[in-house]
């Protein structure tokens, strides 16, 4: 029989070993405080999928790829037809053999934009669905930057507000501080953020525009690992079949050990 003052320092090892492992994780999931709001999407919804397949291609793919997906990709698992792939989402593709890439030349891209605009296939598992669920909503009025806006999330942005014309055009208040009598007035610093503050409507209400980028951040998330549905269900058979066999490697070593004190 093992020595309880050996078992007690070795559980305490296995207990600091897991908190070591698991305290990384929670600080990235928790990290963007009160900035990030949650994205809420569900890959399982596949009407979210379709409605965000149709926004990335309609509002995002001028100018970012997701070339990691072929056009048959999106038939197959979004339960498309090749008619609605074809006159819904292939608009400069020939077959649904091909990549989600886009025609515009990252040499162009680069003296357009200042950066070429990377491509987004994996952009959510990157960054996580809520950042970029919240980067999405987070576009204010900024008559100091070149595109005319900025964003809270990602300061400086070169990319322009392209969903400006369905959420509307916002202004961000920042509060000011004051020490000897000068006052400061605090830009584009998240930690001096209050609010949001619309100034021109858009063509979406705010939760019209909210399910819409919800959808493309879905599509996102979705194309970031698309077997990953098919992972969980294995996943759970895995767990039964280990759950069983658990069972019977006890039994197996009561009746082994039956006659050992």
């Amino acid at each position: 029989m093992m020595n309880n003052k050996f078992i007690k320092p070795v559980a305490l090892k296995i207990v600091a070993f897991a908190i070591i492992l698991i305290a990384p994780l929670y600080a990235s999931a928790s990290g963007g405080g009160a900035l990030l709001q949650h994205a809420g999407n569900d890959v399982a919804d596949v009407a979210s999928l379709q409605r965000g397949a149709r926004n990335f291609v309609n509002y995002c793919m001028g100018c970012h790829s997701a070339k990691y997906i072929r056009f048959s990709k999106l038939r197959d698992d979004l339960q498309l037809s090749d008619d609605q792939v074809q006159e819904n989402l292939m608009f400069g593709a020939k077959t649904s053999d091909e990549l989600m890439e886009i025609s515009m030349a990252p040499a162009d891209a680069e003296r357009w934009f200042g950066q070429t605009p990377p491509d987004l296939t994996l952009i959510a598992r990157s960054r996580g669905t809520d950042w970029v669920y919240s980067f999405l909503k987070s576009f204010y009025l900024d008559d100091r930057t070149a595109t005319g806006t900025n964003n809270l999330l990602l300061p400086g942005a070169s990319m322009p507000n392209v969903l400006w014309a369905l959420q509307g055009q916002q202004e961000a208040v920042f509060h000011t501080t004051e020490k000897d009598g000068v006052v400061t007035e605090h830009f584009a610093e998240a930690s001096y953020f209050e609010a949001f503050e619309l100034v021109e409507p858009g063509a979406m209400s705010p939760e019209a525009f909210d399910q819409f980028v919800r959808d493309l951040v879905n599509f996102l998330d979705w194309a970031g690992t698309p077997e990953q549905l098919e992972r969980q269900r294995l996943g759970i058979w895995v767990i039964l079949f280990l759950f069983v066999f658990l069972i019977f490697a006890y039994l197996l070593k009561v009746d082994v050990w039956k006659d050992v004190k």
